[in-house]
């Protein structure tokens, strides 16, 4: 991948010390790093993950709407803060590479240079509290 642009870099670094969980993606929607707050709900570290395009990371957690009905990456509120240029929210379940199903709340925004320029997105996520 190429260097990163000093945005997404700042923002990994702002990510790394939150106990919030961050995902951060390039402009192509490429995931750039998720912190270990992200880790503990996906089920995986990113040092065991890695990088990923956009067609990998949208499926690989099998995201559903609150009904189970599967969710194309174009309704993902990441993918809409890339698409749209603007922040997007919504509730959604994942399944976890530990398995376990949880419920989330993402909330995505864009990541403009200095320009304006799109650069990337991030989305914070925490699980929804159960009753």
């Amino acid at each position: 991948m190429p260097e990163e642009p000093i945005v997404i870099a700042v923002t990994r670094e702002w990510a790394s010390h939150l106990t919030l969980a961050v995902f951060v993606v390039d402009p192509d929607g490429n995931l750039r790093y998720y912190n270990d707050a992200a880790g503990e709900i996906l089920g995986k570290r990113f040092e065991e993950t890695g990088a990923m395009t956009l067609a990998v990371w949208s499926t690989l957690f099998e995201p559903t709407d609150p009904s189970g009905a599967p969710l194309m990456p174009g309704k993902l509120p990441l993918v809409v803060a890339l698409r749209d240029r603007r922040p997007a929210h919504r509730e959604l379940w994942i399944r976890g590479a530990d398995g376990q199903r949880r419920q989330v709340q993402v909330t995505a925004f864009p990541l403009l240079g200095p320009e304006q320029e799109l650069v990337g997105a991030t989305a914070l996520f925490w699980e929804s509290l159960r009753p």
